[in-house]
């Protein structure tokens, strides 16, 4: 039996991730240092010494089976690597993973089909540090549609569910999220310690204007409804037609939004600065 702390003593020596420190420790019969030249055989502590480097470029993806979707993003260290059929394959292993998996968490999906192994050998082969960030996987109803859009060849990835209507109000919808960039579908969905900061940030600034209290929390009011209509998608007006919310226009096609998904390719992640000229130079003397 593999201790805890020897899993994490090997990882900390390594930089390997936890289930790989488990299989070489299993192997090796708790052995630190033929496990160390396990990793290193297999090529995962190669892989691991890529773990401080930024992987902020890569793709977002959508398959659809029936009435099962995944969505995922997998990220590179260039947008040159993103294109690379090798690394497509991993990003439609994944996806063909997550599409019949069970698993909550990335790392749960990774255990599964031997992805781990490919994702590790991936990252020797084509020579960049590359991550499975997130994914979703979203089921619908007979009665319910799919809609999915993908964007800039995979920078933006949007994936909305429409109870009644048709694909292709489905799709709009999609497509209407992937420019105006919802965080919510509806307001209740909001967290309420969003709304709160909020509030606090305009009364401030009510307050600034020299606006007296009662005035201020009016304009208040009436601001956090433009806050909602900002980050809401049914509160959005629609990108095709601005005199009607996206709910509303779903509504008078005889649907409803049930659920909508947008990953964008590196959102919230440290992009590192590199002209294109030098990526380029750097794959050509990878490859001599």
């Amino acid at each position: 039996m593999v201790s805890a702390s020897a899993v994490k003593e090997l990882r900390e020596k390594t930089g390997a991730g936890m289930l790989d420190c488990k299989k070489a420790l299993e192997a090796n019969n708790g052995n630190m240092e033929a496990s160390i030249d396990w990793l290193r055989e297999k090529g995962i502590s190669k892989a691991a010494k890529k773990a401080d480097r930024i992987a902020a470029e890569g793709l977002a993806e959508i398959k659809i089976d029936g009435n099962t979707a995944a969505i995922v993003e997998v990220n590179s260290e260039t947008d040159f690597v993103a294109k690379n059929p090798e690394f497509k394959e991993l990003v439609d292993q994944i996806l063909n993973t997550v599409l019949t998996s069970n698993a909550q968490d990335v790392e749960g999906v990774l255990s599964e089909n031997g992805l781990n192994d490919l994702l590790v050998a991936k990252i020797a082969k084509i020579g960049e540090k590359l991550s499975f960030r997130r994914f979703a996987k979203v089921e619908k109803t007979d009665s319910a549609h799919f809609g999915s859009y993908i964007h800039m060849g995979g920078k933006i990835a949007v994936l909305t569910v429409i109870e009644g209507a048709n694909e292709e109000v489905a799709r709009d919808v999609a497509m209407h999220a992937a420019a105006m960039r919802p965080e919510y579908v509806t307001k209740e969905e909001v967290p309420e310690d969003v709304v709160a900061r909020e509030k606090e940030v305009l009364t401030e600034q009510a307050v600034n204007e020299g606006k007296p209290k009662e005035i201020a929390e009016k304009m208040v009011q009436g601001r956090i409804q433009k806050f909602y209509k900002e980050i809401c998608l049914a509160e959005q007006p629609f990108v095709k037609d601005s005199d009607v919310t996206v709910s509303q226009y779903v509504k008078n096609n005889g649907g409803s939004i049930v659920k909508m998904i947008r990953f964008e390719v590196g959102e919230g992640m440290e992009k590192r600065e590199e002209n294109f000229a030098e990526e380029v130079m750097k794959q050509m003397n990878q490859s001599n």
